[in-house]
Parts: structure tokens; sequence; C-alpha cells
């Protein structure tokens, strides 16, 4: 039974990873039926569409985890104020890794600005509001459904999970790095995975992870909108 369990959960750890990857597919037909031609597509448009795709990928996640995630709301509620307290405590320490690796790579290794970190302000630039939902809310949704929910599930050790979890999040943000510096990146975005694998672990409810998630997200595109 036990090996049924976790065949089961690592296809849906490959599902979930399969359509993070190729979550394009969700606004295909939207570009076929309004005919938008995709080599001439600006900035504000292909924000929109990747909104829209991230909605519908999401809503594909919670229909996979439908009835885990029904179980999860009620401890979330049920244990509201702990698992606040818990997701912030555990954020902090996050960001206090982030932060101190940050520094060290951009003015001891002269490392300049994360290539993601480039992308995300260039979007933030040219769509602000749009760009507060997308990394504010509903990519934290998803990234902890596929990085937190879809990994414990597989992983059931308390540290294989969360380093694992944490380091792949991690990576996820630097593949696309082209020196070695870029790629030393992956250190405080690991370190800010792990914080929220953490928190999931210590409450057993992701939505403590994405509501710390959401905050460090929309904390950030709000002090990047002001720049």
């Amino acid at each position: 039974m036990k090996n049924k369990n976790l065949l089961k959960n690592i296809i849906k750890l490959c599902i979930c990873f399969f359509l993070f990857f190729y979550r394009t597919i969700f606004i295909i037909p939207i570009i076929k039926i309004f005919n938008i031609n995709t080599k001439k597509m600006n900035t504000e448009t292909e924000i929109i569409l990747s909104l829209i795709g991230n909605i519908i990928f999401g809503i594909v996640i919670f229909l996979i985890y439908r009835k885990e995630l029904i179980k999860e709301w009620k401890i979330f509620k049920n244990n509201f104020s702990d698992n606040i307290d818990t997701s912030i405590k555990y954020w902090l320490l996050g960001l206090a890794g982030m932060v101190i690796s940050n520094l060290i790579i951009n003015f001891v290794l002269n490392g300049g600005q994360a290539i993601n970190e480039q992308g995300v302000q260039k979007m933030i630039d040219n769509s602000p509001l749009i760009m507060l939902i997308t990394a504010g809310i509903i990519g934290p949704i998803n990234e902890e459904l596929v990085f937190r929910k879809s990994f414990k599930n597989v992983f059931k050790n308390k540290w294989l999970f969360i380093l694992i979890s944490g380091i792949v999040f991690g990576y996820l943000h630097v593949s696309s790095a082209d020196s070695l510096t870029q790629f030393l990146y992956i250190i405080p975005y690991s370190s800010l995975g792990i914080a929220f694998a953490t928190t999931y672990y210590k409450t057993d409810t992701v939505f403590s992870s994405i509501f710390s998630h959401m905050l460090h997200n929309t904390i950030l595109t709000i002090l990047s909108m002001s720049i």
C-alpha cells in the first residue's frame, strides 16, 4: 500500500513539474482564438498571457491535490495565529540568509544583480499592477504547490524534504545563469526555499508557506515598483 501511494505521489510530482515547465501550453488556445502574433507581441501582452497561463496552471494543480489541500486549509485556519507566527519566524530566518549571501556575492565577488531579478524588474517596470498579482499572489501559490506540496508527499524524511525542496527551488531560479558567480545566487534562493519548506514541515499545512512566500514576494514587488 505504501509503495502504491509513493508511486502515485511520484507521478503527481512529475506531472506538476512537467506542467510547471510547459505551462505555456495553457495559453496556446487563447493565442489561436485571438490570432495573436507571438513574434510581434509586446512585453505587456506577454505578461498578461503569462498571468492567464499561471492561473490555469494553478487551477490544474489545485485539482490534483484538492482533497489534501482542503484538509490543510482547515489546519491552517484552525491554528491560524500559530501558523502565521511560524511562517513569519522562518521567513525572517530565510530572509536573513538571503540578504547575507546576496551581500557577499554582490560586494565581495562583484556578482551584480541576479539574472532572475533583472528579468522580474523589467516586467515590473512594464506592468507593475499585473506583476503584483502574478509575483505576489499567483506565483507563490503555484510554486509552493509544486516545490513544497509535491515534494513533501514524496520525500517523507524531514531533512531530505527540506534540503531537496529548497535546493531545487534555488536552482530553478538560477538555471539561466551564464557565469559561476551568477550561479552562486542559488545560495540566497535556496535559503528562502529551505525556510518555506521548514515552515510547511513545522505547520503541516502548505498554506503557511504560501503565506510567507506571498508576504516576501509582495514586499519585494512593492519595493521594486517604487524604485
